[in-house]
């Protein structure tokens, strides 16, 4: 059954992040009622949005949270390398919790969000051929999305749910850098994949797509998106006049980038600067 229609609930985990931020302006635009799940209070709600603060480790936290909601979009978890302990808990227990709360409340629609890092040893140019590569990781962090991926894969043909696992190439308002000109997933495509995920085609059904723009630059096949009709169509070309595009990016072979090099340790929060703001 379809949960396009204005006013139907949709819960977000990880809503007062960055990605989540960016997405909510267009599900409220839309009319959509809208959960925000996360360990931290939003600092502003929009109209239709309430706040539920906890984990998605929490089972019990979950279930309520679930409840009577039509779709969730699963964007809760750790965002860059940590521990081995610490992405098992968050990432791969998280998204197990997470699918079995939508199981138990009858959730029928589930989009979560993969990563480009679950493929990052694949060559760049082997996602141009392949809608759809196999996982080859390139940290704890790559396995982890990997994991989600098998995991929605399973609570989609064992319960019936459709389940897209979106491999996300680079978030944000605007790309930052020369890579993210051909990876940047644009804030308004972002929704019109929330609106794929609500459609009924493909559904039951696990569906892993590349979350990325239309962008001129951009190396990703994206037909497994199309069939579940997600059609990109922003463009991060519009930014490139104020990026460099004359230096070469040393790490473009690999989809992983510099998370693939040997300079990105495994297991460890190679942001720690990040980390402490």
């Amino acid at each position: 059954m379809s949960v396009e229609s204005t006013g139907a609930h949709i819960a977000i985990t990880g809503g007062a992040g960055m990605m989540a931020t960016l997405l909510r302006p267009y599900l409220a635009e839309a009319g959509y009622a809208v959960r925000l799940l996360d360990l931290a209070q939003a600092p502003r709600l929009l109209e239709n949005e309430s706040m539920h603060v906890g984990s998605v480790t929490d089972p019990a936290f979950m279930n309520a949270a679930l409840e009577g909601v039509a779709a969730v979009v699963h964007l809760g978890g750790l965002h860059r390398e940590k521990t081995w302990e610490e992405i098992v808990l968050t990432n791969i227990t998280g998204t197990q919790v997470t699918l079995e709360a939508a199981r138990r409340n009858g959730v029928e629609r589930v989009l979560l969000a993969s990563s480009t890092h679950a493929v990052g040893f694949h060559p760049t140019a082997a996602a141009a051929r392949d809608a759809v590569l196999s996982p080859r990781p390139d940290t704890y962090y790559g396995v982890s999305k990997a994991a989600m991926e098998a995991l929605g894969s399973l609570y989609a043909d064992k319960f019936g749910m459709k389940v897209v696992s979106a491999r996300i190439g680079t978030g944000g308002e605007r790309p930052g850098n020369l890579r993210s000109l051909g990876s940047w997933l644009s804030p308004a495509d972002s929704f019109r994949l929330v609106q794929a995920t609500l459609s009924d085609r493909g559904a039951p059904g696990h569906h892993v797509v590349w979350a990325v723009s239309a962008n001129t630059r951009g190396w990703a096949n994206l037909e497994a998106g199309r069939a579940i009709g997600f059609e990109p169509q922003d463009d991060a070309e519009v930014f490139a006049a104020g990026i460099d595009t004359a230096t070469e990016d040393g790490f473009a072979a690999l989809l992983g980038g510099a998370w693939a090099g040997s300079g990105h340790k495994v297991g460890m929060d190679n942001y720690p600067a990040l980390a402490a703001k």
